[in-house]
């Protein structure tokens, strides 16, 4: 049974999810743009708890709060580790922010234009662990590069089936078939994810909800019947490459649609800064994102 005041938060919130689910193959590049450089650990193991300090960080600071932090989706390590000596998600909770789980375990090599997830045999296990620990939701992503339907339709079926199992273990899955921003069929692709997203949520049973993240479309407010669909929690967007203020723009020409940033959020964050520094500096990130999220610029054909 998913917990009645966290689905309400995110439901009904004004404000956006913070993604701190940076895993193995990211940890590097994060931690070289927040100014640690390779040569700072020596094993797999110090270079998670340099991420993991700047991620305690993050949650500890002033600015970091549920008043505009609806949410946070943390990488299992972190998720198993403490922050001022609680469980991270209980330590979010006491923040009022909403805990999540990145539950994918990256992804395949792309076929038929697109990457789905790779398997994961281990992942009720997950599941039951995350619930127990205090966690709301999970997230899965997997990459859409072209627009071609069978892939799209594949990734999207993978997505769903998923969601279900997470559904099944009384959390709230947060369904990501990224659109690669680059790609050269980017609108097309953005309609035919549409398309494949309304058959599977029609296809739900009556009263059960997820969540969706997705990029920011080509088209502004192609998304709309997503917002709109009974079976839809909320729908989160990623930065997926774009800067801050490009993503900021292109989110609030989207109405209904929330953030869940990663880079856009942490990019001007520096190890070196001191608290001061540091918390002006997440604070300006976290009012723009915000604002982005909530309020909503009137697009013109």
């Amino acid at each position: 049974m998913l917990d009645q005041d966290m689905k309400q938060k995110i439901a009904t919130g004004e404000g956006f999810i913070a993604a701190l689910d940076q895993s193995g193959g990211s940890t590097p590049k994060a931690l070289k743009g927040y100014g640690v450089e390779e040569d700072a650990w020596t094993s797999e193991e110090d270079m998670y708890g340099l991420i993991h300090a700047m991620r305690s960080r993050v949650i500890t600071s002033p600015a970091f709060t549920g008043d505009k932090v609806l949410g946070a989706i943390l990488f299992e390590r972190t998720m198993d580790g403490t922050v001022d000596g609680k469980p991270t998600p209980q330590a979010l909770l006491d923040r009022g922010v909403v805990p999540f789980i990145k539950i994918d375990k990256g992804l395949e090599d792309e076929a038929n234009g697109v990457q789905l997830m790779k398997p994961n045999p281990d992942l009720d296990i997950l599941l039951h662990r995350s619930k127990a620990l205090g966690v709301f939701g999970t997230k899965e992503r997997s990459v859409v590069n072209l627009a071609n339907r069978e892939g799209i339709a594949a990734v999207v079926a993978q997505q769903f089936a998923i969601g279900n199992q997470v559904l099944a273990a009384g959390l709230m899955p947060i369904i990501e078939p990224e659109v690669n921003i680059k790609s050269p069929e980017r609108a097309e692709a953005d309609q035919i994810l549409l398309e494949e997203i309304l058959k599977n949520l029609d296809a739900l049973p009556d009263g059960v909800q997820v969540m969706l993240k997705l990029s920011l479309p080509a088209k502004a407010g192609l998304f709309d019947p997503l917002v709109d669909h009974p079976a839809v929690l909320r729908v989160v967007a990623l930065s997926g490459g774009f800067a801050r203020p490009e993503a900021c723009v292109e989110l609030a020409k989207n109405r209904g649609i929330i953030a869940s940033f990663s880079r856009a959020l942490l990019n001007d964050l520096r190890h070196q800064m001191t608290d001061d520094e540091f918390n002006a500096s997440l604070g300006e990130a976290i009012d723009e994102i915000h604002a982005a999220s909530t309020a909503k610029q009137p697009v013109t054909a």
